[in-house]
């Protein structure tokens, strides 16, 4: 099969039917074998009711259905286990992703042999300030950070080589940073298309001002995750370790040197009237604790067992 194509949503029933046509005139112009799998990340309105009568007339189309809203990145994991195609792409359903790329995308992955590649809508038709202002920070700091140079992380527009998505891990709100998931599993070839940026036909967008608040945030965690996710005691252990030395010096300096002013019959105060004995206490104990977390984070990854985040009510289409 050459394409898998997916698209989560999330109460979108004005644009699905003529999303819908648009991707069939394309799969048929370009004479591919495909897959549409639409994820209904617990829609409230008809959105479900159309998906089964896409699937009805078409056994091209299949549909998985959550119980409730889980998030993109829980859909997006739902899909990618699914997905048959060598090439998967994954776009919006609010019909501001034009299916006219994805013959070009699907190239770039066969023929120009990239892993992944990334939409860059250039020309964007969002509110300067609410979107496209924290959308250029966002991203330079996303680039800054994981070493990943591409101008639009948020881009929901994505070609992917089928091994690439059977090899990472989109969990929480990770969607954003699959380029990163992907590059820290070993694939390294990442690309960039200018793609088209159309204005939302219908609705609005089910995202707000807070998603580059949580977006910074996972930027944080993927970071972290990515230098020491596998080995949480190469971090806490180290820092922990120098803070418990650094401690015990100060504390043995602050003995020693009540001892000798003893030994000399020099005047000298109590060790708990000096204020360095309970600043080297308390570096101590926080050394301590330092080090037991990372032994702690051990011991949890290598007991830990994956478990689903989500739920799925409805399937279409899946033998």
């Amino acid at each position: 099969m050459n394409l898998s194509i997916l698209i989560p949503l999330l109460n979108e029933e004005e644009s699905l039917k003529e999303l819908y046509s648009w991707i069939i005139k394309v799969m048929q112009e370009n004479h591919y074998s495909y897959e549409v799998i639409f994820l209904d990340d617990g829609s409230t309105d008809d959105s479900w009711s159309i998906i089964q009568g896409f699937a009805a007339e078409n056994a091209h189309v299949k549909g998985i259905r959550f119980m409730k809203n889980f998030g993109k990145s829980q859909a997006l994991h739902a899909g990618f286990a699914k997905a048959q195609g060598d090439v998967i792409i994954t776009m919006d359903a609010d019909l501001q992703d034009s299916p006219e790329e994805i013959p070009e995308l699907y190239k770039m992955i066969t023929a120009q042999n990239f892993d992944l590649v990334s939409g860059w809508k250039k020309k964007r038709y969002d509110s300067v300030v609410a979107k496209n202002l924290p959308s250029k920070l966002f991203n330079w700091a996303a680039r800054k950070t994981s070493g990943v140079e591409l101008n639009d992380f948020n881009c929901g527009l994505k070609a992917y080589r089928n091994v690439v998505v059977k090899n990472i891990e989109v969990s929480g709100e990770m969607h954003r940073y699959i380029p990163v998931l992907a590059k820290n599993a070993g694939f390294g070839k990442i690309g960039e298309k200018v793609v088209q940026h159309q204005a939302r036909k219908y609705g609005e967008t089910k995202f707000g001002m807070e998603r580059f608040i949580n977006g910074f945030l996972d930027l944080i965690t993927i970071w972290f995750l990515s230098r020491f996710g596998k080995r949480p005691m190469h971090l806490f252990g180290a820092i922990g370790s120098l803070m418990f030395i650094i401690g015990f010096l100060l504390a043995g300096y602050i003995g020693f040197s009540k001892l000798y002013h003893m030994y000399n019959n020099m005047p000298y105060s109590l060790v708990t009237n000096n204020p360095w004995f309970y600043i080297a206490l308390t570096t101590m104990i926080l050394g301590t604790q330092l080090f037991l977390a990372g032994f702690l984070g051990e011991i949890i990854l290598r007991t830990k067992h994956n478990e689903e985040r989500y739920k799925i009510s409805n399937e279409i289409n899946f033998l």
